[in-house]
């Protein structure tokens, strides 16, 4: 089996394997492959975990028990390509459960303070379309949305 090339490292205080349950939770063909756990050494209390390898949707991510030194901010994104209204529906009411915060264009925070964006596959389509003035309703009527709407999006 060949290694992902790339795999990204998200960084907790304490609540990593926590959040890798709760991502798991939300997307298809996900799971957790392999948890490290502290022992009496530490850096944390033995038996926590110290990273957790899992699976979004085949995409493999390790989340690391990393302490409070750094924080989520919006320079650092994931985007979730939805093909269906039922799909942004879905994706935009797991993330942001539980004191998940709306937040604008289709972006939201998770209630770990990672930033998702949750967007529909025609967006870019309508966004670059050979139509400019179309194009510049439909960014005009995305700025104005939290959760994007497919439908609204082409009526513009």
């Amino acid at each position: 089996m060949r290694i992902q090339t790339i795999t990204p490292m998200l960084w907790y205080d304490g609540r990593a394997e926590e959040a890798a349950l709760f991502y798991t939770g939300i997307f298809p063909r996900s799971a957790i492959a392999k948890i490290a756990r502290c022992g009496d050494a530490g850096p944390g209390p033995a038996g926590s975990a110290l990273t957790v390898e899992f699976t979004l949707d085949g995409q493999t991510f390790v989340a690391l028990n990393g302490g409070p030194l750094y924080k989520f901010n919006e320079s650092v994104s994931f985007v979730v390509n939805c093909e269906t209204q039922e799909e942004v529906d879905h994706y935009w009411e797991k993330l942001a459960a539980d004191g998940g915060a709306a937040i604008q264009c289709g972006w939201l925070k998770d209630k770990f303070g990672l930033f998702w964006q949750v967007t529909p596959t025609i967006l870019p389509l309508l966004l670059s379309g050979p139509d400019a003035q179309r194009a510049q309703r439909v960014l005009v009527a995305m700025m104005g949305m939290t959760k994007l709407d497919i439908k609204k999006l082409e009526e513009a």
